[in-house]
C-alpha cells in the first residue's frame, strides 16, 4: 500500500468528462465503476469496471474490499460523479493521517437550478445509529480499517452493507466529519423535509426496513446495548386521580386548529371520567381567547397558563403531568390536530390494561388543512415488535402518535425543556424499562400544513433537531450499556 486511493463509484453514463478529470488527480490510484460492464467502453487508464451488485449490498461491499490495495478508499454512492474540490482528495488523506480516523466525510455542495448552496453536515456521534445519517454521497476510508469491518458485513444485505460497515467501523475507530464543502453534487431528491421524514414507515420500504433493524440489531449486541424484553411491572390501579384519562394540549398561538381539537375532546364517549388540559404557552393570537370560552362552559378543560415564559413543548407537558387535575393517564393531542373518532380516549386506556404497559402509541393519518388525505396516508410504525421494538427505537426518528403515558411513569422521567424530540426522548426512557403497547388503527388526523414544526425544514434547523435527536440516541445507547453491565455484575454475584 501506499499514499494514494482507490474508488468506487457507481456506474453512471453520461459523465465520463466529470470522471475523467476525476482521475487526473495524481492521489487517485484507481477508479472502480460498479456495475454491468458490458455497456462502457474505455474513459481513462486508471478506470476500471467491476461486475457486480450495487454498492449497497454486502456481497459488492466483500468485493471492493477484496480490490483496494491502497492506503485509503473512496467510497461514492450517489447518483451522479461529484466534482471534487481543489485539493479535496489532498485534504482527505491530510485530515485522515492527522485524526487516526478510519472513516471520515464532509460538507459538500450542492448545484440546484444554476445555483450552488452549501449542504452542511453533523459531527457523528456514539448515538448516531439511524440509518438514514446523512454523511454525504462520499465517504473517505483508511483501507486496513475498511478490510477489517468489511469481514463482519453479511453477505446476504440487500440494502444494509454500507450502514453495516459503518457501524462495524465505529465500533473500531473515529468516524470524523470535515465540516468544509469539498465537493459538489447534484442532488436528485428534491422533496422537503417534511416529506422525507416519513420514508421509514412508507409501507415500499418495509423489506429496506426490516434489513436496516437486523443491521443495527448486530451492532446493538456488539457494543452490549441489546435489551432483552424483560420488562418492570407497572401497578395501574394503584394511586387516586381526580379522573381516569387527562388529554394534554400544549398550544402556543393555533387560533385557526385549536376549536377543532378541543371538540374532538370533548366530544369524547367514554364510560369514565376525564378531562382535558389545555397548557396555553401565552398565546397572542386570540388562541387563549378561544380556550377560555370552552373552559367558561364545560368544567372538563382546564385552562393552564405557566407562570414561566421559558417553556418549550416538553415544559408545556411538565406542567400537565403534574397538575392536580392530571389522570391516571395523559394522553396527547396536538393543537393542530384532532381525533379520529369519540372513542379515541376509550381506545387508548383500554390498551394500558390489556397489555399492562406504562407507555401507549397509537398510529394517525395525514390530512391536509382540509382533512383530507395525503401521502403516505396511514402512519402505523408496524417496524415495531413486542420483542425487539425497544431496541429498534434507537434506529427510528420517532415512536409514533398520538401517545399516552401512564402518569406515574412519566412524573418520574418528566420531559425535557425543549419544543422538538422531547416525546422521543421520553419514549426512549421508557422502553429502557417498560413495556409499550402499540394501536396500529388510526387515532387522529394529522394535519399537515405551513404552520407544523418540520413541514419544511432549512438544513441548519434540520441539522439541529438530528443532532439533537443523535444527542439522546447517545445518552439511552449509554444508559443502556450500564444497565446490562449492572444486570450482569448483579448476576455475577448471585444476588
Amino acid at each position: 500500500m501506499n499514499d494514494s486511493v482507490t474508488c468506487f463509484m457507481q456506474a453512471v453514463h453520461g459523465e465520463e468528462q466529470v470522471l475523467s478529470r476525476f482521475c487526473l488527480n495524481p492521489a487517485i490510484k484507481k477508479v472502480f465503476l460498479v456495475g454491468s460492464q458490458a455497456t462502457y467502453g474505455h474513459i481513462h487508464d486508471k478506470v476500471q469496471h467491476l461486475d457486480a451488485a450495487p454498492i449497497f449490498t454486502g456481497d459488492t461491499i466483500k468485493k471492493i474490499a477484496a480490490l483496494s490495495d491502497s492506503e485509503f478508499s473512496l467510497l461514492y454512492t450517489g447518483a451522479g460523479l461529484p466534482e471534487t474540490g481543489p485539493y479535496a482528495i489532498e485534504r482527505f488523506i491530510q485530515i485522515c493521517r492527522a485524526t487516526g480516523a478510519a472513516m471520515l466525510y464532509s460538507d459538500y455542495r450542492d448545484e440546484r437550478d444554476g445555483a450552488v448552496i452549501n449542504v452542511p453536515l453533523i459531527d457523528y456521534q456514539e448515538g448516531s445509529l439511524r440509518d438514514d445519517f446523512n454523511f454525504g454521497p462520499l465517504l473517505f476510508f483508511r483501507t486496513d480499517i475498511f478490510k477489517q469491518s468489511a469481514k463482519e458485513v453479511s453477505s446476504e444485505l440487500r440494502f444494509g452493507a454500507v450502514y453495516e460497515l459503518r457501524l462495524a467501523i465505529s465500533r473500531r475507530s473515529e468516524i470524523f466529519h470535515i465540516p468544509e464543502p469539498l465537493y459538489t453534487i447534484r442532488e436528485s431528491d428534491r422533496r422537503s423535509s417534511g416529506e422525507k421524514i416519513f420514508d421509514y414507515v412508507n409501507p415500499r420500504m418495509r423489506e429496506v426496513q426490516i434489513e436496516m433493524e437486523e443491521v443495527c440489531t448486530r451492532h446493538l449486541k456488539a457494543v452490549g446495548a441489546w435489551l432483552a424484553p424483560d420488562f418492570q411491572e407497572v401497578r395501574l390501579e394503584e394511586g387516586t386521580f381526580p379522573v381516569e384519562a387527562t388529554v394534554v394540549i400544549p398550544v402556543r398561538n393555533r387560533c385557526k386548529t385549536i376549536e377543532d381539537a378541543i371538540r374532538s375532546v370533548l366530544d369524547q364517549e367514554v364510560p369514565f371520567g376525564f378531562n382535558l388540559i389545555v397548557v396555553d404557552n401565552h398565546s397572542t393570537d386570540g388562541t387563549s381567547e378561544i380556550i377560555a370560552s370552552y373552559a367558561k362552559h364545560d368544567k372538563r378543560l382546564v385552562h393552564v397558563i405557566p407562570e414561566r415564559y421559558d417553556l418549550g413543548i416538553g415544559g408545556c407537558w411538565n406542567e400537565a403531568i403534574f397538575h392536580p387535575m392530571c389522570g391516571r393517564f395523559a394522553i396527547q393531542l396536538d393543537s393542530d390536530d384532532l381525533y379520529f373518532d369519540k372513542q379515541v380516549i376509550k381506545t387508548i386506556v383500554d390498551c394500558f390494561y390489556r397489555e399492562r404497559c406504562a407507555m401507549v402509541v397509537g398510529s394517525y393519518s395525514m390530512v391536509n388543512f382540509k382533512l383530507e388525505e395525503i401521502p403516505p396516508g396511514i402512519i402505523d410504525h408496524k417496524e415495531w415488535t413486542p420483542t425487539n421494538g425497544p431496541n429498534n427505537a434507537l434506529r427510528i426518528n420517532g415512536l409514533g402518535a398520538p401517545r399516552a403515558f401512564f402518569t406515574p411513569v412519566i412524573r418520574q422521567i418528566r420531559f425535557p425543556n425543549t419544543s422538538y424530540g422531547e416525546d422521543y426522548a421520553v419514549g426512549l426512557t421508557i422502553s429502557r424499562s417498560y413495556r409499550i403497547g402499540r394501536i396500529y388503527e388510526p387515532l387522529y388526523l394529522c394535519r399537515r400544513w405551513e404552520d407544523n414544526s418540520d413541514a419544511a425544514l432549512d438544513t441548519a434547523r434540520m441539522n439541529s433537531y438530528n443532532h439533537y435527536k443523535d444527542c439522546l440516541r447517545t445518552i439511552e445507547l449509554n444508559a443502556r450499556i450500564r444497565k446490562n453491565r449492572d444486570n450482569s455484575y448483579s448476576n455475577d454475584k448471585g444476588e
